[in-house]
């Protein structure tokens, strides 16, 4: 005799940078477990590994491609997906730094956090940085397809370098625009080294000031008293 089937229920969602609206299910008791597992583990890019297949396996809109969402995009779809999943409530519990006399308190201070009230703050900044008078740069926000393709270098300034290549879009020279699709890896690599300092840092200032998943939290300690007021950032800080 064949076992009942259950029905899923689906929900949408409007991503805040690439602006697509994403169609999903809630993971299964499979897809749950295998999260759990890689949140235990503390490795950060078998973490990352899990949540693009929970993510790919609920999505059931088919013009989306997870590899090609924004980092940042990824990070606020997998916490309404767990919302909807398991519940939108998650309880963290965090250290009070309350200096009392020459030691800290210590006391284990615990939150309830809303998972559907968190929000992404996109900072005002344009996306085509003026490097002179003619040359302009326009940037992309990363994809996750490049985090993850950079997940096996060792090197942060290595890291940082290719996440830049891996963003322009093009480079504007006052007159003829050249996209980076139709060039090299190479090309666009010695373009970017060919900067200088001043012209560099403007990119870097960029990508120093990507928009982020946030949630703002007040709490007082039940020791000391001591008003605490913090901002709760990445990912992994929302189901600590």
């Amino acid at each position: 005799m064949a076992l009942p089937k259950i029905d899923t229920p689906t929900y949408t969602l409007d991503l805040p940078l690439s602006k697509k609206q994403v169609i999903f299910r809630p993971f299964l008791v499979k897809e749950q477990r295998n999260l759990m597992m890689a949140l235990e583990s503390d490795d950060k890019d078998t973490l990352e590994r899990n949540v693009k297949q929970v993510l790919t396996n609920c999505t059931l809109s088919t013009d989306i491609n997870i590899d090609d969402l924004p980092v940042t995009d990824i990070e606020y779809y997998f916490i309404n997906l767990r919302a909807r999943s398991v519940g939108e409530i998650v309880e963290n519990k965090y250290i009070c730094t309350n200096l009392i006399g020459e030691n800290q308190c210590g006391n284990k201070m615990q939150i309830k956090l809303n998972l559907l009230e968190i929000e992404v703050e996109i900072p005002e900044q344009p996306n085509v940085i003026k490097l002179d008078d003619k040359l302009s740069v326009k940037l992309a926000y990363p994809k996750f397809s490049i985090i993850s393709k950079l997940a096996e270098k060792d090197s942060a300034v290595e890291v940082a370098f290719d996440i830049m290549i891996e963003s322009i879009e093009y480079i504007f020279d006052g007159q003829q625009y050249y996209y980076a699709v139709d060039s090299t890896k190479e090309e666009l690599t010695d373009f970017v080294e060919s900067l200088n300092q001043e012209q560099f840092s403007k990119l870097e200032s960029f990508f120093e000031n990507l928009p982020k998943i946030k949630k703002h939290v007040d709490m007082k300690c039940s020791k000391c008293n001591f008003d605490h007021s913090m901002d709760v950032e990445g990912l992994e800080n929302f189901f600590g």
